[in-house]
């Protein structure tokens, strides 16, 4: 009996633990994703602006006769 609760206590520490690893890795996830999701809606804002100019540049060009 005493060996089984021994066992019991070792699986409930051992899985504590992990829940804390897998809280963490979560966290840095999440930040990560947020890093990411910022980068992204950066480069959608350069790529819009760089459309912009494109069209404009296309605009001013002259027409073939």
């Amino acid at each position: 009996m005493e060996a089984e609760l021994n066992q019991l206590e070792e699986r409930i520490i051992a899985l504590a633990r992990l829940s804390q690893q897998l809280r963490e890795e979560n966290r840095q996830l999440r930040t990560e994703l947020a890093s990411v999701q910022q980068d992204n809606s950066q480069l959608l804002q350069k790529i819009s602006t760089a459309s912009q100019r494109l069209e404009q540049l296309i605009e001013q060009l002259p027409e073939d006769a």
